[in-house]
Order: C-alpha cells, then sequence, then structure tokens
C-alpha cells in the first residue's frame, strides 16, 4: 500500500481510542469521496460500515449493527486488508461473531471491537497521534457520553438539510 492517508490513521485512533465511531465514518467517508480513482473504495467502504456498526449497536440498534457488519464484511472479504496494515483473518472472524451477535434474538449487548494492527509502522504513526491527542489506544468505549453515543442527534444539519431542498428544488425545475 502506498502511504497510509492522515485520514485512515485518524480513522483508526477514533476507533481505538475515542471509539468516536461517528468520526470514524466522516473522516474516511470524506477521504474516499476526494480519491475516487484510488483504487480502495471497497476497502474504504468496508471499514466505514465497520464503524457505523459499532455506532448502531453501542445504541442498541442491533439489526442496524448486524447489517452494516454484513456489508463490511462482503467489501472486506475482496480487498487486500493487509496492505492496510490490518490483519485479514482476525478482521473477518470479528466482523462474523458480531454480525451473527448483533443479529441474534436476544443480542448479548455491545462490545468494542479492536483491530489488530501488524504493520509496527502504522502502530506507530497511530500511538504517535494519540499522544498529541491525549488519549489512549485500546480505550474501552464510553457507554455515558451522549455527545459521542448519539452524535448524529446532536450534529448541526443546517448544511445538509439547506442542500436537500436545493437539490429538491432543482429536481423540480
Amino acid at each position: 500500500m502506498r502511504p497510509y492517508p492522515v485520514s485512515y490513521i485518524a480513522y483508526l485512533v477514533h476507533f481505538h481510542a475515542t471509539r468516536d465511531y461517528f468520526e470514524c465514518h466522516e473522516l474516511l467517508e470524506e477521504y474516499w469521496k476526494e480519491h475516487p480513482g484510488d483504487g480502495l473504495a471497497d476497502l474504504w467502504v468496508g471499514l466505514i460500515q465497520l464503524a457505523v456498526g459499532q455506532y448502531h449497536e453501542r445504541r442498541g440498534n442491533f439489526r442496524g449493527a448486524g447489517s452494516l457488519y454484513r456489508k463490511s464484511l462482503s467489501k472486506l472479504e475482496r480487498v487486500d486488508v493487509e496492505a492496510a496494515g490490518l490483519a485479514r483473518a482476525d478482521l473477518l472472524r470479528k466482523l462474523e461473531e458480531r454480525a451473527d451477535a448483533a443479529g441474534a434474538e436476544n443480542a448479548e449487548g455491545y462490545r468494542d471491537i479492536n483491530l489488530v494492527v501488524q504493520d509496527e509502522k502504522l502502530k506507530s504513526l497511530c500511538l504517535e497521534e494519540c499522544a498529541r491527542l491525549g488519549v489512549i489506544w485500546g480505550t474501552d468505549s464510553t457507554m455515558v457520553d451522549e455527545s459521542i453515543i448519539h452524535r448524529h442527534k446532536l450534529r448541526d444539519r443546517s448544511g445538509i438539510i439547506a442542500a436537500r431542498r436545493e437539490a429538491l428544488r432543482a429536481r423540480k425545475e
């Protein structure tokens, strides 16, 4: 893989240290949309879906989490996850387990997924970023911080709403 994108390193830091899965989604989605020809779309989308699955599962939306874990698994099975510095077999196994657990009739509840970063250079870059931000790699999810658990409800959506209105107006014309 080429040098790791800064957005990917930030994704991994938020995924493992702040557990801000909404931010993981935002970071990697922006990168993916800005680099449509990099040939890694399935990797980026699969990792976005993984983060959104964690976000939903932590909020108790097990059906949504299970669906996203399955979609993520479908994408990540087709790409070279190891080129992204991650342990492929471990990641796919964890996705399968979480998809099954989230889809169970009496879902067992939320658990953080920790990805095995097997590229020592990537792990070092992530740990340096953690130190810079004052966060700790491997920290468990907060189950009380509403600003992280329900972030989609608390963000300013005025720009999104305005863009949707404009798109609707343009279609009507």
